[in-house]
């Protein structure tokens, strides 16, 4: 038999219980019912506003509370790294040096054949990269109709506003730098690289239009192979362009950085887009009841 512990008289008169174990408290808590409710063990929502917030994923940053992020984080180092690369190259530092001696011998030496060259080159084109990214925005709007029965300008916009920044970027840097191309190149303004801007944030946005639309981060395979296939595409265009003397290594480097920045806000903007509030249409609504129709046996089981 369990004896009720007694209290302790103290040399100031107070009274002290030895100390009591409340795990029953703490199990109730630990099975709370989800991320939607957590501080409530009884699945009641929470009082304060910021209970009510879903946090974010482990690791990372979340809405409760707010802290600075990982976009604040990739244009920091974007623009160190640019900030570097421009320094040796108005210098005339080492590393510029190193790469006037790579862009020659990627040039000169025996390598991929220059027709299959001048084809990857030929993917940083305007001509070509914005029409894929114009066909990615179409599809991406089709599916936001679909899906909601409404609208979206989003798409569009992102699209539009990304590749109106790249000339917007790269053309006066190229005026201000004046840099000389390789011994096969004439004229000047070769750095940043405009080609590899271009396919680095055409086939960038379009890679992110696909995500926060038709590809949902559950499909990981998917969306996996479509970030390879982005990255490939940008390795060949930039490989493409040194090999056949456009540019010095360099140029595409500093046209990656640039990319990067353009690409990590166009991801935070394509995030809130789809955060907004919206009124889901017919065809939504459908397909909710529909899933609600389906999960309805399965909760009649567990009952």
């Amino acid at each position: 038999m369990n004896e009720t512990p007694r209290p302790r008289e103290t040399g100031g008169g107070a009274v002290a219980w030895p100390p009591q174990s409340r795990t029953g408290r703490a199990f109730a808590h630990i099975g709370a019912p989800g991320p939607g409710h957590p501080h409530r063990s009884d699945g009641r929502p929470p009082h304060t506003p910021r209970g009510a917030r879903f946090p974010g994923p482990p690791g990372r940053p979340g809405t409760s509370p707010p802290v600075p992020g990982r976009p604040a984080v990739v244009l920091f180092l974007c623009a160190v790294v640019f900030a570097l690369l421009t320094w040796q190259l108005v210098a005339h530092g080492p590393l510029r040096r190193l790469d006037e001696r790579l862009g020659v011998r990627l040039h000169d030496s025996a390598g991929l054949p220059h027709p299959l060259a001048e084809f990857f080159s030929d993917l940083g084109n305007t001509t070509v990269a914005v029409p894929a990214l114009a066909l990615c925005a179409a599809a991406v709007t089709w599916w936001v109709r679909r899906d909601t029965g409404r609208v979206a300008w989003w798409p569009a916009l992102t699209a539009l506003t990304a590749i109106l920044v790249v000339p917007a970027l790269v053309l006066p840097l190229k005026e201000i730098f004046d840099r000389p191309g390789q011994p096969s190149a004439e004229g000047l303004g070769y750095y940043p690289s405009g080609h590899t801007a271009t396919a680095t944030v055409g086939y960038g946005v379009a890679l992110l239009l696909l995500f926060a639309g038709p590809v949902p981060p559950h499909r990981r395979d998917v969306r996996r192979a479509l970030a390879a296939t982005w990255l490939l595409l940008v390795l060949c265009v930039s490989y493409g362009l040194v090999r056949q003397g456009y540019h010095w290594p360099l140029d595409v480097a500093a046209s990656w950085c640039l990319g990067g920045a353009v690409l990590q806000v166009a991801a935070v903007v394509l995030v809130r887009a789809r955060e907004r509030p919206r009124t889901p249409g017919r065809d939504g609504t459908a397909r909710r009841q529909r899933e609600r129709r389906a999960d309805d046996p399965e909760r009649g089981d567990v009952a």
